[in-house]
């Protein structure tokens, strides 16, 4: 019992490792978001970090109309990175779960 007490703390150690290498990973993921005509464009790390924003000139005119697709874009681009970054830590984490009954419905 002891032994395999260890085993699964040692299992658990390399999990924490993998995870934390996976995050760092996910910084160098990039994903694009466009607005819907192609006018805003944001561009943001898998783990939840812009990078960039492209504005188009027309834009420009008119600040509540470049707050509005500011907030719509860049929200739908953190949505689109929280996906890939659960999706990717999810993966990790039930990958090197010990076999412990009951605990494999968690990451479903």
């Amino acid at each position: 019992m002891f032994g395999d007490m260890m085993g699964m703390m040692g299992k658990l150690k390399e999990t924490q490792q993998k995870v934390e290498a996976t995050k760092k990973r996910l910084d160098t993921v990039t994903l694009n978001e466009k607005s819907s005509d192609g006018l805003l464009n944001v561009t943001i790390t898998a783990n939840r970090q812009i990078k960039a924003i492209d504005i188009d000139d027309s834009l420009l005119a008119d600040k509540e109309q470049l707050e509005d697709y500011l907030i719509l874009t860049i929200n739908k681009a953190i949505e689109q990175a929280t996906k890939v970054n659960e999706t990717e830590l999810a993966a990790v984490a039930k990958e090197g779960m010990p076999n412990i009954p009951g605990m494999d419905s968690l990451f479903k």
